[in-house]
């Protein structure tokens, strides 16, 4: 683009950010934009409403599973060192891994853990701590966890199968799993904002997150993150600036900006290859390692999103076009429809590429019949219901976590309406609320009835009517 247009863009760009953040009553957001081979941000108010300062390129946000790609990279460049094989079991460098079923303990491999094809559940519910041995803590604790395929059956994201990843960078490098990551990526890529410890992050200007009460009214998320072994898949704290570097150099050849090699250039493209097809999914087509890759109107994308307690964090980007976007909030629930709302402005605005959501078939009582009733996973419920005229859908975390958990957890969304989709397909979409566009399918057992639902890439599977 041409410098006048940039600036043009940029003036737009920043009127949107403003106009969106405050129609959805967003304390604080960061935008940047990778366009033209120049950097752009825009920014709308402030850290905190308890104690406000003013948002700005540097101001760190917890990134949530933004975080993975991260985790990815750095062990990606174990295996371009050689230290690490793709399709070498993960206990033969975690030989004390104990899970449910003995085979698939067996069988799981490091590629498994980076495409969610491990077979293992979202997460493990349990604090380890802020102690060095918190990963290894966490990794003795998943022989509780449910599996809910074998290895390499089928995708399902999972939250435990990152945090295991970060172990396995422990053992292989002999340093705690911040500290390798700070060496083999912060360091080399000049990532000056990007940091997991509360200790070093309180000295910087960071947002915080909010989350609504009873009565509508935003207060301060607590805790301001999890417990320390949840880093791997979801712990970073990190800026917009910084998160357009990181966007750089995955669209580059695997140099930092001073010249040094962090990885080969066939190792970063290999990474956004596809590893296995995703179904029914709004968060993309295909896992390549780690990123989400989607097609957007008819033009390849790559990127992640991630939500911590009252925090939300969108990347994408788009490596034949030399562009990427990045989006970061801090209010629970409207900073999700705030970040696609700009993803899709600037990927509209900047690329002339419409990122629109499938139109759902008319109500269908009699298959909806097939589909309403409870389901859940290790953490959330999951309940369909049917009015007549439409469906319903609601996600819960389940009472007894709530009740079990020893710091205050982020607020239930509320229920929205969801359609099935053209075809003979199982596949659904949420029609409105916050999570507005999310799509989804359903699982059959072998003799047709439905057993199980898949919302954002997680499985939720029937509880039977006693």
């Amino acid at each position: 683009m041409e410098d006048k247009k940039l600036e043009n863009m940029h003036i737009k760009l920043s009127n949107f950010v403003e106009a969106t953040a405050k129609k959805l009553e967003i304390p604080g957001v960061a935008v940047g934009v990778r366009a033209g081979g120049k950097d752009m941000y825009a920014f709308h108010g402030v850290t905190s409403i308890d104690n406000p300062l003013p948002i700005d390129r540097d101001t760190l946000f917890i990134l949530g599973s933004v975080t993975k790609t991260f985790t990815a990279t750095t062990l990606m460049r174990l295996v371009a060192e050689g230290k690490v094989k793709l399709d070498a079991p993960v206990r033969q460098y975690v030989p004390e891994l104990k899970l449910a079923d003995e085979q698939s303990a067996k069988k799981i491999t490091i590629l498994n853990l980076l495409n969610h094809t491990s077979g293992l559940d979202w997460r493990v519910n349990v604090d380890s701590g802020e102690g060095d041995d918190a990963l290894a803590r966490e990794v003795a604790k998943l022989a509780e966890l449910k599996l809910i395929a074998p290895p390499g059956t089928r995708a399902s994201y999972s939250q435990a199968g990152f945090d295991l990843i970060g172990r396995i960078i422990e053992k292989v490098t002999g340093k705690t799993y911040e500290q390798a990551v700070a060496s083999l990526i912060f360091e080399p890529l000049e990532l000056s904002h990007s940091l997991f410890s509360r200790d070093d992050v309180m000295t910087r200007r960071f947002a915080v997150g909010h989350n609504p009460e009873e009565n509508g009214k935003l207060s301060i998320a607590r805790p301001w993150r999890h417990w320390r072994s949840n880093n791997p898949g979801g712990g970073l704290a990190s800026s917009v600036a910084d998160q357009l570097r990181w966007a750089r150099f995955h669209l580059g050849d695997g140099h930092s900006k001073n010249g040094n090699r962090v990885l080969p250039s066939e190792v970063l493209h290999q990474m956004q290859e596809q590893t296995v097809a995703l179904r029914g999914s709004s968060l993309g087509d295909a896992f390549g390692i780690c990123w989400f890759l989607r097609e957007v109107d008819g033009v390849r994308t790559i990127g992640h999103g991630g939500s911590a307690n009252g925090q939300f964090a969108e990347l994408l980007i788009v490596p034949e076009r030399n562009f990427a976007v990045v989006s970061l909030s801090n209010s629970n629930p409207n900073g999700i429809p705030f970040n696609q709302a700009v993803v899709r402005w600037a990927l509209k605005n900047y690329l002339g590429l419409v990122d629109s959501d499938p139109e759902p078939m008319p109500f269908d009582a009699i298959r909806a019949q097939e589909i309403v009733g409870s389901y859940q996973n290790d953490f959330m419920t999951l309940t369909i219901e049917t009015d007549g005229a439409g469906m319903i859908i609601d996600t819960k975390i389940r009472p007894e976590i709530r009740a079990g958990a020893k710091t205050e957890l982020p607020p239930d969304a509320e229920s929205a309406d969801m359609g099935l989709l053209p075809g003979d397909k199982d596949e659904y979409i949420i029609t409105n609320g916050a999570y507005k566009g999310q799509r989804g399918f359903f699982t059959r057992d072998k003799s047709g009835a439905v057993n199980g639902v898949d919302l954002a890439g997680r499985l939720f599977n029937r509880i039977p009517v006693s």
